[in-house]
């Protein structure tokens, strides 16, 4: 039995989503060089049981966080434009997120009109309050809801925020059709946030959407701090583990399959529709090796809730 796309699978609330995320090539890396980190990308992937790949959008983030940034800001090519000249042989959806407040509305526009039928998005807003922006995030939606009402739709979740369901329920009225979530390594926090979705669901007679749960390896010491900077809760005991560790890079991969394994359970035995998304950000061979082997074996603990 073919199984159905990603848009379909997500529209009808199905459990069982494995995506694979990458950031593109930095904007100062030189064209043949970009055209061989799509190839050899490509081929890594193949292999993998996706049902989609995550293009991301990176902003610089130093208004939301005034302490030095761990790994220095480095503008990246546009996810879009990434998609349209290098990865045209990649024959499964992308979601491609979009940091909102660096566009103008007219370029958003222009891109939601111009995109193929493969294409999702998550819309992103600023980092802080503070931020000047060119387009918001409710301008941003509005503007979706206009110009291409059936481009499908995504939020981003932070379990660590105060009150994340009830954001979480004003952008799914907003049009969000379903949620990635920020890296999880606090389990509690995120199961906190699940449960407060759930049961405000039920409360309002809403049916409650996917909710992709991303997972990231942590190799060194360094990413540690990176994640501490992003804001990202990881538990002081597995900060102790990490650090700790001979080999921190296997120690959060234990992690991150036990991380699976738990919201997994806990998404269905609450009833919510659950994947994963398996986001590689580094350039260390070790971990990009690791993290293929990682979206491995989640694609084989989801393998009979996928069909």
């Amino acid at each position: 039995m073919t199984r159905p796309r990603l848009p379909r699978l997500l529209a009808e609330t199905r459990s069982g989503v494995l995506l694979f995320s990458i950031t593109p090539p930095r904007r100062s890396t030189a064209e043949d060089r970009v055209t061989e980190i799509a190839k050899v990308t490509l081929d890594r992937l193949s292999g993998l049981d996706l049902d989609g790949l995550i293009l991301y959008d990176i902003d610089d983030e130093s208004d939301r966080n005034p302490d030095e940034r761990p790994f220095p800001f480095s503008a990246t090519l546009d996810p879009a434009r990434y998609y349209a000249d290098h990865l045209s042989g990649w024959d499964k959806p992308v979601v491609i997120y979009r940091c909102v407040g660096k566009y103008a509305a007219d370029e958003l526009r222009e891109w939601m009109a111009g995109v193929d039928e493969k294409v999702l998005s998550v819309f992103v807003g600023a980092s802080s309050g503070g931020k000047t922006v060119r387009t918001n995030l409710r301008e941003a939606q509005k503007l979706r809801a206009e110009v291409r009402p059936e481009l499908p739709l995504g939020a981003v979740v932070i379990s660590e925020r105060q009150d994340e369901h009830l954001r979480m329920l004003a952008k799914q009225e907003r049009g969000a059709g379903f949620f990635i979530s920020q890296v999880v390594y606090h389990v509690n926090e995120t199961k906190n946030l699940l449960s407060d979705y759930y049961y405000a669901c039920r409360e309002r007679g809403t049916q409650p959407l996917s909710v992709i749960f991303t997972l990231s390896l942590c190799g060194s010491l360094k990413t540690l701090e990176f994640l501490g900077w992003l804001g990202v809760d990881v538990p002081r005991w597995l900060q102790n583990s990490l650090r700790h560790s001979e080999d921190p890079l296997a120690e959060s991969y234990r992690q991150c399959i036990a991380i699976a394994r738990d919201l997994i359970d806990f998404c269905e035995h609450l009833g919510i529709p659950y994947g994963f998304n398996v986001e590689n950000v580094s350039i260390r061979r070790t971990e990009i090796e690791a993290t293929t082997d990682l979206a491995a074996e989640v694609a084989e603990l989801l393998r009979y809730r996928r069909h």
